[in-house]
């Protein structure tokens, strides 16, 4: 089971949180960090040994990428790939893995043209790239049928409605910041199977602890903690 985390966002516990991540999501300069940010990110992760992956979102720092711009899609593939580009280059290698950020994430998800073009992006830029989308939703299936590599994710930090969806940011329970509540919710979620990936939100006020917990956890019930390969 791989453990995914968010980093390079200008957060203060990016050390701590890759003691206990098996790959991260570094930000692009859309939502967050670029430039020193991400080079720095990009550092803390290969000397922390994880997975190195590209996290693009709408270029929204004010609202963090966490609310719907209404961009058509030729302008988010414009803009993804310019964040994966700049990602690249920084790395000196393509992305191991891209997970799309915040309200770019969900609107993929439900709107396949914008999912499709995401595709066609990764395709062009990072072909051997992983997508990591949320299981079972419309990213991950247009992922699999541009022939690209689907990791499959599930979140221990958010609540989950009874349609199998996150429940909305903003309402209640829907973060999830107890490191009991969250490792039990990774230790059911990697029991009934269908993913393959479990992100912690960077952000959290307590994601180092959470994700700690988590691990622990699940080595207790007996996985393996790796990325995809």
């Amino acid at each position: 089971m791989d453990l995914n985390i968010d980093i390079g966002e200008g957060g203060p516990a990016d050390g701590a949180l890759l003691e206990a991540a098996s790959s991260a999501n570094i930000a692009c300069g859309g939502h967050a960090g670029g430039g020193a940010v991400m080079r720095a990110a990009l550092e803390l992760a290969a000397r922390a040994g994880v997975a190195i992956g590209a996290h693009p979102g709408y270029r929204d720092p004010d609202n963090f990428g966490r609310v719907e711009t209404g961009s058509p899609p030729p302008a988010i593939a414009a803009e993804v790939r310019r964040q994966l580009l700049d990602f690249s280059a920084a790395h000196g290698s393509p992305p191991h893995h891209v997970k799309p950020h915040g309200a770019l994430y969900h609107r993929a998800d439900r709107d396949a043209g914008v999912a499709r073009a995401l595709c066609r992006v990764i395709r062009e830029t990072a072909p051997a790239a992983w997508v990591y989308a949320f299981a079972g939703g419309g990213l991950a299936r247009a992922a699999e049928a541009a022939g690209l590599r689907v990791c499959r994710e599930g979140f221990i930090d958010r609540a989950y409605g009874a349609d199998g969806t996150l429940v909305p940011r903003g309402s209640p329970g829907a973060v999830i910041d107890s490191p009991e509540a969250a490792a039990a919710q990774a230790v059911r979620l990697a029991a009934a199977g269908g993913v393959d990936t479990l992100c912690t939100h960077g952000d959290g006020a307590r994601a180092a602890d959470v994700l700690t917990r988590a691990r622990n956890a699940l080595q207790q019930a007996g996985h393996r903690i790796g990325p995809p390969v």
